[in-house]
């Protein structure tokens, strides 16, 4: 099933860290963004409550939400890193899961990380000669991860990437995305 909704350019990606922070974040995101509800932490129940919160705060500000993990958590709009209805977005760490989320049917794919990241203490990161070797030719549209901000998203335009996500950049800043 395609998605009934455009395919937002700016994400954030939510965990525990983020704590009240989550509530400003979602404020900034920018009408049509994505959400990405991971919150692997939380008891299954405060899970779910949780993205019934989140949720609610998305339709009211026209934010696409799709949740990480198998389990339904009650009214999204696709899922991350798993094969379901609606919007699937897909996490590539390497040029062989880029490919392998592209065939799997992803609608778009989260190529980390880009640059070194709180979330990835001491990964190493793409930076762009390997963010752009690892997502050339690919069939699916690549969204930027990692120490991404609005304007390392513009640096890094011309390799083709369609949008970004982010934790911090919606977090620490008032204009993240111009």
């Amino acid at each position: 099933m395609r998605p009934r909704h455009p395919l937002p350019q700016h994400w954030l990606m939510t965990d525990e860290r983020m704590g009240e922070s989550l509530w400003d974040a979602l404020a900034r995101l920018p009408r049509g963004s994505g959400v990405v509800f991971r919150h692997y932490g939380l008891v299954p129940a405060a899970r779910r409550a949780l993205f019934a919160k989140v949720a609610r705060v998305a339709r009211r500000r026209g934010l696409l939400l799709v949740r990480a993990g198998a389990e339904r958590l009650g009214q999204e709009d696709g899922a991350h890193g798993q094969k379901a209805r609606g919007l699937r977005t897909w996490p590539a760490h390497s040029r062989r899961e880029a490919v392998a989320a592209a065939r799997a049917g992803a609608d778009a794919v989260f190529i980390s990380p880009v640059f070194a990241t709180r979330s990835h203490p001491g990964a190493r990161a793409l930076g762009r000669v390997r963010l752009g070797l690892l997502i050339r030719g690919l069939p699916v549209p690549v969204i930027a991860l990692g120490g991404m901000d609005a304007r390392r998203a513009a640096s890094l335009q011309p390799l083709g990437i369609y949008g970004w996500a982010a934790i911090d950049a919606w977090t620490r800043q008032r204009s993240a995305n111009g």
